[in-house]
């Protein structure tokens, strides 16, 4: 049997963005879809990033076109 540590709704973790930098997302939501094999739940997250955080920042720089509600949106989920 296995386990896996899930952030819960409103929880913040840090992704590495595909340039290689660190930026700070907030969980909006978190579900759990049964793989194509076995009997095994995977884990989905929906995730945006932090408003005030653009991805590969320094903290406490805030830009604009990233920062803002609405930038920043991705979907993650394992097995894909």
């Amino acid at each position: 049997m296995r386990f896996a540590a899930v952030p819960r709704i409103g929880e913040g973790l840090r992704l590495r963005e595909p340039d290689g930098m660190w930026a700070s997302y907030d969980v909006l939501d978190v579900w759990y879809q049964k793989a194509e094999f076995g009997d095994v739940w995977m884990p989905y997250l929906h995730v945006r990033m932090t408003p005030g955080e653009a991805a590969g920042q320094v903290p406490g720089e805030y830009d604009e076109g990233y920062g803002a509600y609405g930038a920043g949106y991705a979907s993650i989920g394992g097995g894909h």
